[in-house]
């Protein structure tokens, strides 16, 4: 137990990768800053995923620049961390189920190549080429050449450790009982279990606790917990050298209406669409399951089931090779898909998370955008998508007395 009250400049709440990015950029930036975490670092979310750090599941327009603007910083934030996060850049595919899908995929590759993606068409002939051991039916797909994968843990962990090497102090195990704020200095005291700290600047990055953490201060934070399930391999051959996603994903992260996926009832239920992904280990993660389940983090026979059969679809050789575990993490989901950057009608008070499934890739981009913010400097891309209030109705501000 910290004895005396802490005051730094800003105090980040969450230490999962955004909550570390977030530090890490404002340490940079020569804040002083605690980061404080209920239980360890990359102990929720950020250490039940997947590592993928990818354009090609994102829509044209914002969300694909968003994206780009993250990627670009990893291959440079990688050669300043003393961690080795593993950041390998090697492209990914994103593969076409028939000749409807190959159809769409054509007009989405016109659309990303025009917002500057570096993606291209492949037929038949090439992709099976890149990718012998895809289904023989599989009649194309896309290939976006800057995506990239990474150890999420050692990114949470070496953005940790490079704002600790620029002065942050980190609390983990200290969870954050109650945060009040005094109108009149405008100071926010936060309880924790470790002390208290008094800051001017709170960023709540609690992932999908944001909620929880939004209403000690009356805010309403729209994230709710989204389950998804994940298969690992055994240590074997290389299946595929890079990443490979099924364009059906696209529809069952959207949940686009309009295009039916020729897959079992189940694999509707579940929300399951192929996510591989090769670990420089030498074994692959399967996924991926979208489910609503409250905060659940078990993971279910019959989900499992739907993953391996679809992974045996488009990779009939997975058949004959072992799953030694397998998990299941909590995405932070908001109504429209987009991560919540922004400050509030509270001043000095801040949100970055509502990821879903991408605060790996954002991750980084996440970071600079609140530094931006704090510091008062021009931000990468505007942050008007991203605002609280875009889910909000006007409210009179609550006031907080210590």
């Amino acid at each position: 137990m910290k004895s005396a009250a802490h005051t730094p400049d800003a105090a980040v709440i969450g230490g999962g990768v955004i909550g570390a990015s977030v530090a890490c950029f404002l340490a940079r930036a020569g804040l002083s800053v605690t980061l404080v975490e209920k239980g360890g670092i990359a102990s929720g979310t950020s250490g039940r995923c997947e590592g993928n750090v990818l354009v090609n599941d994102k829509t044209p327009g914002f969300d694909c620049q968003l994206a780009q603007l993250s990627q670009n910083l990893f291959s440079v934030v990688a050669a300043e961390l003393d961690e080795d996060i593993h950041w390998r850049q090697t492209g990914s595919l994103l593969v076409a189920e028939n000749e409807e899908e190959l159809t769409a995929a054509a007009e989405f590759c016109h659309q990303m190549a025009a917002e500057g993606i570096a993606v291209r068409l492949l037929d038949h002939a090439v992709i099976h080429e890149d990718m012998p051991h895809l289904a023989d039916d599989i009649p194309g797909g896309l290939e976006f050449a800057s995506d990239g994968t990474l150890n999420p843990m050692a990114l949470a962990c070496g953005l940790v450790r490079d704002a600790k090497k620029r002065g942050a102090s980190v609390w983990t195990g200290a969870e954050v009982t109650a945060i009040r704020h005094n109108g009149q200095d405008e100071i926010f005291r936060i309880d924790t279990g470790q002390g208290v700290i008094s800051t001017p600047r709170v960023i709540n990055a609690a992932g999908v606790w944001s909620a929880e953490i939004g209403k000690q201060v009356g805010l309403d934070i729209p994230i709710r917990p989204r389950q998804g399930q994940i298969l690992v391999t055994e240590r074997t051959f290389p299946v595929a050298h890079r990443s490979v996603i099924e364009f059906g994903y696209l529809m069952a992260k959207f949940g686009k209406s309009g295009y039916i996926r020729r897959i079992t009832p189940e694999m509707e239920k579940y929300g399951v669409a192929l996510v591989f992904e090769p670990t420089g280990a030498g074994n692959f993660l399967i996924g991926s399951s979208r489910q609503f389940t409250d905060m659940d983090t078990s993971v279910h026979l019959p989900v499992l089931k739907t993953l391996a059969q679809r992974a045996i679809r488009f990779f009939p050789v997975m058949e004959h090779i072992h799953i030694i575990r397998s998990y299941a993490g909590l995405r932070p989901f908001t109504p429209d898909h987009f991560p919540i950057i922004s400050k509030t009608r509270i001043p000095g008070f801040y949100v970055a998370a509502g990821h879903e499934g991408d605060g790996i890739g954002l991750s980084l981009i996440t970071g600079k955008l609140m530094m931006q913010m704090i510091t008062d400097q021009p931000t990468d891309i505007s942050v008007e998508p991203l605002r609280l209030d875009r889910f909000a109705t006007p409210q009179t501000a609550p006031s907080f007395d210590e």
